[in-house]
């Protein structure tokens, strides 16, 4: 079995998001099914923190029967064989300290079949043996298609019937918006929003070890981090994450994005002007921006300070950037941030509303 749904359903985690929200609702197991790398985990554990619940991630690719089982044991006090719960279930006592709980069946179909037969009662009866899923307990899987190449066993129909299933695809629109809440590194988002393609380029097919994808990609900003790293290095380590072709592109980008003026020198209203006009270093540059106004309000940063600083924001963008980069900064900080900005206190807004302001409203829908 390749795949659970028909190849030309796919959702964004955003949709994802919104589908497994539902499912929670009405108790229904969810599969999510994905090629490597696309956040599925990252999904399920952002969906539990947003709910303040629990998330429970068991790899069943390393688990054994009894695992979900729990094991038998002779029962002294009645004379007869009994079974030992699992202790990596949630408990009622572990479970009435959440809202919900959400047990992560990962890897589900990488799992020995012997592993998977043992999780049916579990997933459609909510209970196996003597043990019952707590009532505040929802059940998400995961795993990669069989044409991804990975190590899968073909799922039993009858454990395939009991999941609502929703395959994932990779969506920039939706790992932009992840990246910028998550922090992640300025040239990695700024290049990505400019090389799109570049975001994921897995191919089954491939002898290469290293190629990108989101979860890559954040490996690279990881060690953007590191300020220590030399330049040799951090190429090396970037091509055993994306690859060396993506890793020379980056390089290019990063070398070009490091002369561009600093981002507090532009809010404070010191530069005004921009002499590197290389599109991609632009990207990274807006979102730099972008970055440096939220931490004007997570330092708390006087409302009339801050005004200042979005008044000069607006007005660079509008006088530096193309319409896309001037669209994508406004709504990093209009709606995805939600930064407090008043129009009334900005002396530029009603100049650049009436340019872009159209533009805007549009990449909101």
């Amino acid at each position: 079995m390749a795949s659970a749904v028909s190849d030309s359903l796919t959702i964004t985690s955003v949709q994802a998001r919104e589908a497994m929200l539902v499912a929670f609702r009405v108790k229904r197991p969810i599969f999510l099914w994905g090629p490597p790398g696309i956040g599925k985990s990252d999904v399920v554990a952002e969906i539990g923190n947003e709910l303040g619940g629990a998330v429970i991630d068991l790899r069943m690719a390393q688990m054994e029967p009894t695992d979900i089982r729990g094991i038998p044991f002779f029962n002294k006090d009645n004379g007869k064989m009994d079974w030992a719960p699992p202790v990596d279930l949630p408990d009622e006592e572990f479970a009435s300290k959440y809202p919900i709980v959400i047990l992560f069946l990962d890897e589900m179909n990488s799992a020995p079949p012997s592993v998977q037969a043992a999780g049916y009662q579990l997933i459609l009866n909510r209970r196996v043996g003597k043990y019952r899923l707590p009532d505040n307990v929802v059940i998400v899987a995961a795993g990669n298609r069989d044409s991804d190449k990975g190590v899968t066993y073909r799922m039993p129909m009858p454990l395939a019937n009991r999941f609502l299933h929703l395959e994932m695809r990779p969506d920039f629109t939706s790992w932009q918006t992840w990246a910028v809440n998550k922090g992640i590194h300025k040239d990695v988002v700024g290049y990505l929003s400019f090389a799109k393609q570049d975001m994921y380029d897995f191919n089954a097919k491939s002898s290469s070890r290293a190629f990108a994808t989101p979860r890559t990609w954040c490996f690279v900003s990881d060690l953007l981090q590191d300020e220590t790293i030399s330049t040799d290095t951090l190429f090396n380590l970037t091509a055993g994450a994306v690859g060396e072709g993506l890793a020379v592109k980056f390089a290019a980008h990063r070398k070009v994005s490091g002369k561009m003026p600093d981002p507090a020198d532009i809010l404070s209203g010191k530069v005004t002007t921009l002499e590197v006009k290389e599109i991609s270093a632009m990207y990274s540059l807006t979102v730099a921006l972008c970055y440096e106004l939220k931490d004007a309000v997570d330092n708390k940063k006087s409302s009339k300070e801050f005004h200042v600083m979005a008044d000069n924001f607006f007005n660079y963008m509008m006088k530096n950037f193309e319409t896309e980069l001037v669209v994508m900064g406004a709504k990093v900080a209009l709606k995805t941030y939600k930064l407090p900005i008043e129009p009334s206190q900005l002396k530029n807004f009603d100049e650049f509303h009436k340019k872009f302001g159209k533009y805007i409203v549009e990449a909101g829908n």
